[in-house]
């Protein structure tokens, strides 16, 4: 991230501590992931050691530390969501895309990562994109709401809005 913005989102939240979540989320917010240089530059501000600063990126799933896709895709795997057939979403979802958890589409459109809980236990199983909930998935319906990402974002990229009907 550019220094000035930087700077921006650091003089915004403030220097304390505390304020260490917010800032690593703003940037996250404005670029999608936390680079490495990022990371020592809000060390830095924040007075606070560069490990500091990535062990608490490095924790939390929604800190990425390396670039993701434009669509992030969190398949949650908590022993609920396995036991209602998580593991059956997340297989139909790698074989759709071709892509393993982990993982980021060759066009850079998708990323699918395993998370341990999006809190929806209730629901299960479940997913994210970006902050979408879809919940009460089956393979077929998982497929189905991927497909219609898909479609849209072949149709325009520019006007790609995932929630419309």
């Amino acid at each position: 991230m550019e220094e000035f913005a930087l700077t921006k989102i650091v003089n915004h939240h403030g220097t304390e501590r505390e304020k260490l979540m917010p800032i690593l989320q703003e940037i996250v917010d404005k670029q999608s992931y936390l680079s490495d240089d990022d990371m020592v530059k809000v060390a830095n501000a924040l007075q606070l050691s560069a490990a500091e600063v990535y062990g608490t990126a490095s924790f939390y799933s929604f800190l990425p530390t390396q670039k993701r896709g434009i669509y992030v895709i969190r398949v949650c795997k908590s022993i609920i969501a396995r036991m209602k057939g998580s593991q059956e979403v997340l297989q139909a979802i790698s074989d759709q895309l071709n892509l393993k958890p982990g993982e980021t589409t060759a066009d850079g459109l998708f990323s699918l990562e395993e998370v341990n809980d999006i809190g929806w236990s209730d629901h299960e199983p479940a997913m994210l994109i970006n902050d979408k909930v879809y919940t009460d998935l089956t393979p077929e319906k998982a497929t189905r709401i991927i497909s219609k990402y898909l479609e849209q974002a072949s149709q325009s990229k520019l006007s790609f809005n995932p929630t419309q009907n």
